[in-house]
């Protein structure tokens, strides 16, 4: 049982990483923690948590990892790369997978760790930056029953809605439908304030109205306020929106339905990205109907 006080590795502490693992220290659990740039680790450095200078020094000891990296690529490496986290665990040890990922690797992980002991989560998580301040997140897992109850208190430090999907790769399936509403909620949030500028309203007064109804949705309320405050700073970037639309769009040909609305929010995000966006946060999608909406 992963209980406060028992060490805990944590590799990616990037713009949500570095608030959740945070969040563990408050809770009174020892950290080992690993990113690729040791400076953005140093505010948890500096508050006791040990710097480890791989992926695998940050599970010595460890009663379970955790990862939030970037992509599926840098998944495979943390965890089977030769000195990842599935060869350099002790059996027992609970590998928490939090990064967006690919279904199918999810499940390759699973077996690799399987087969030496090391049970592996998929865990991803859903609130933004935000929610990751605020110990807030939404935490979709997959995997082994008796792995998850083990940890499942570690992750209610960071969330109070932790679900255990299924089996191995559940916890990623449910992550992309939810990237999948959220693509069409950004979209929907983009529209609606185009089209109340364009009519001479006051946005702002039209947002007061508008996510007091049915019209709402957490995009609407979270992100079209900074859309019109023109803060564009990524609390999730938009290119890594487009590598989980991807990744929704594999899955979903792989079992033959067709998915319309995703395909235009990904073709959208893509031309934000090759206009310079790609490290923008995704709410600013906003930008493409402010300036060349007439193109869409």
């Amino acid at each position: 049982m992963a209980a406060p006080g028992s060490i805990i590795g944590f590799v990616g502490t990037g713009v949500m990483g570095r608030s959740m693992a945070g969040h563990l220290l408050d809770a009174g659990y020892r950290l080992r923690v690993h990113n690729r740039t040791r400076e953005k680790a140093a505010p948890l450095v500096d508050r006791g948590a040990v710097w480890c200078e791989t992926p695998g020094q940050a599970a010595e000891g460890a009663a379970a990892v955790i990862t939030i990296v970037g992509y599926p690529a840098d998944v495979e490496q943390v965890y089977l790369g030769s000195d990842g986290l599935v060869a350099a665990s002790a059996p027992g040890t609970v590998l928490i997978d939090m990064t967006t990922s690919s279904p199918v690797l999810a499940q390759r992980v699973h077996a690799a760790g399987a087969a030496v002991g090391v049970p592996v989560l998929d865990a991803p998580v859903s609130g933004g930056d935000v929610g990751a301040r605020e110990a807030r997140l939404t935490i979709m897992v997959g995997g082994d029953p008796a792995a998850f109850a083990s940890v499942e208190p570690l992750l209610r430090v960071m969330g109070p809605n932790v679900v255990l999907q299924g089996g191995p790769g559940a916890g990623q399936h449910t992550k992309m439908s939810n990237q999948i509403s959220i693509a069409g909620a950004m979209i929907g949030a983009c529209e609606a304030l185009a089209y109340a500028e364009a009519a001479g309203l006051d946005p702002e007064k039209v947002l007061t109205s508008i996510t007091a109804g049915s019209a709402n949705s957490w995009s609407l309320a979270n992100y079209a306020p900074r859309m019109l405050a023109g803060d564009f700073a990524p609390g999730f970037y938009v290119k890594h929106f487009i590598k989980d639309m991807r990744i929704a769009l594999e899955c979903s040909r792989e079992m033959a339905i067709d998915l319309p609305g995703l395909e235009l929010a990904l073709r959208l995000y893509e031309r934000l990205a090759e206009r310079g966006g790609a490290d923008s946060g995704t709410q600013a999608l906003y930008l493409l109907y402010k300036e060349h909406a007439a193109r869409l």
